[in-house]
């Protein structure tokens, strides 16, 4: 194992060009991040279709999840996110085109949801293993804490340029800053050296397998995936624990736009400051990442942050006044990036390089199995009891009773089956593969 000595102080060029496109990217996301839920409530108003909307943007993670991690380990990780990136800006661009020509509705924006969130895990699949490739295992919480933080920043950014936007263009058309920021990131892998796949994917055993083969080949290695998150203790519960929280707390960012219009009467420019406002939270937080799980231990943080974010959604519930909420939103979105950095680089951590796009792939997928019915559900018991504020009480009890029952589970004693702990080597024997080495 390398010492703390020789563990380089400064991240390398490659990764800094990564988080350049990344953030440049982010910042044309944080657009459309607000566009789109706008766009869908002048076309409808309605509440249902914003959950539908989230239910839409979810489906692809559980469709195809499990074989996109296994093709982002057999493949170029760099050119297939590459192409991503094009196809993405590609499909942002046509929700405005069809708004100038007059045919837009909702319809279109659903299938623009769904197909940009397909591409999104084909990216995202190579994009965790890609930073792994990028920095020593030892710079990776301060890696994905700086990507998020800065991230965070152009989230903060973005939502009040969009809100200035809006003033003189259509809402539509500031969908085009988003496209023209994807061609920047995909320009800015192109420039990267260094590969993201730890064996080329030319020498990868099941390069040139096709028809049946190759079938039989990627549910082998989507299984392998399957596998080894499932008899990972901790790996385990994170996906449970995730997949409860979903089916409730995906109402929470579905309903943003509805919550403010009905609980704050927000202008449209009032919700470009909200959304600023966690991206702000977002950042701060962020930029503690390091400092912290120095500190604290991993389980600590995590369940910490869950309770907060908890409280944060009660808050919510119960808060009328556009400054409170201000507040506990940037809470909210705060420990919700604080969760993920350190979930992210538990993880990449822990999970062999070649596995990373299989394993995270699943976890997304578990993760995510319940977020379409639970938005949907959501937007139902809104629009039967009219009061949103109320279903947020309600979802940010649940989330306070989840955090509670699994700090009981092996989540809550995490660092005895991390590396080094006195349970990894029982759990390495767990999850070591035992089948053909592809």
């Amino acid at each position: 194992m390398r010492s703390t000595a020789a563990i380089p102080r400064r991240l390398p060029r490659d990764f800094w060009l990564y988080f350049a496109g990344q953030v440049t990217s982010t910042l044309g996301s944080s657009f459309t991040r607000f566009a789109l839920p706008l766009l869908v409530f002048q076309l409808t108003g309605s509440a249902t279709s914003l959950g539908a909307a989230m239910a839409v943007t979810y489906l692809p993670p559980i469709m195809f999840g499990l074989i996109v991690g296994a093709l982002a380990d057999r493949f170029d990780r760099k050119r297939m996110m590459i192409g991503t990136d094009v196809g993405r800006g590609l499909l942002v661009a046509l929700v405005p085109t069809l708004a100038v020509a007059g045919t837009l509705h909702v319809g279109w924006i659903y299938a623009v949801l769904f197909a940009h969130s397909t591409l999104r895990i084909l990216f995202n699949a190579g994009q965790y293993a890609g930073v792994a490739s990028l920095v020593d295992k030892e710079q990776l919480v301060t890696a994905n804490g700086r990507i998020q933080a800065s991230s965070s920043t152009a989230a903060i950014l973005g939502p009040v340029l969009a809100g200035l936007l809006i003033t003189t263009v259509p809402v539509a058309d500031t969908l085009f800053v988003d496209a023209g920021t994807y061609a920047v990131s995909a320009a800015s892998l192109a420039l990267i050296r260094r590969s993201f796949n730890e064996i080329p994917a030319k020498d990868h055993p099941g390069a040139g397998e096709r028809g049946r083969a190759l079938i039989r080949s990627l549910v082998r290695d989507t299984g392998e995936g399957l596998r080894y998150v499932w008899r990972h203790p901790v790996l385990r519960n994170i996906s449970i624990m995730l997949a409860i929280l979903n089916a409730f707390t995906g109402t929470i960012d579905a309903q943003l736009v509805f919550w403010a219009k009905h609980q704050l009467h927000a202008p449209n420019s009032e919700i470009g400051y909200l959304y600023a406002a966690g991206g702000f939270g977002a950042v701060v937080v962020s930029l503690l990442a390091g400092p912290l799980r120095r500190r604290w231990r991993f389980s600590i943080i995590v369940l910490a942050t869950l309770a907060v974010e908890g409280l944060a959604t009660i808050g919510l519930g119960l808060t009328s006044t556009y400054a409170l909420a201000l507040v506990l939103w940037a809470c909210y979105s705060g420990v919700g990036v604080l969760f993920t950095i350190n979930t992210l680089s538990l993880r990449q951590q822990i999970v062999p390089n070649r596995l990373l796009g299989r394993v995270m792939s699943v976890s997304r997928m578990l993760a995510a199995s319940t977020l379409p019915i639970g938005s949907l559900a959501g937007s139902f018991v809104i629009s039967a009891t009219g009061d949103i504020g109320v279903v947020y009480i309600v979802i940010g009890v649940i989330t306070l009773v989840v955090t509670l029952v699994f700090s009981r589970s092996p989540l809550g004693r995490a660092e005895r089956y991390l590396p080094g702990g006195d349970l990894a080597a029982a759990t390495d024997a767990l999850t070591q593969h035992h089948g053909p080495s592809q």
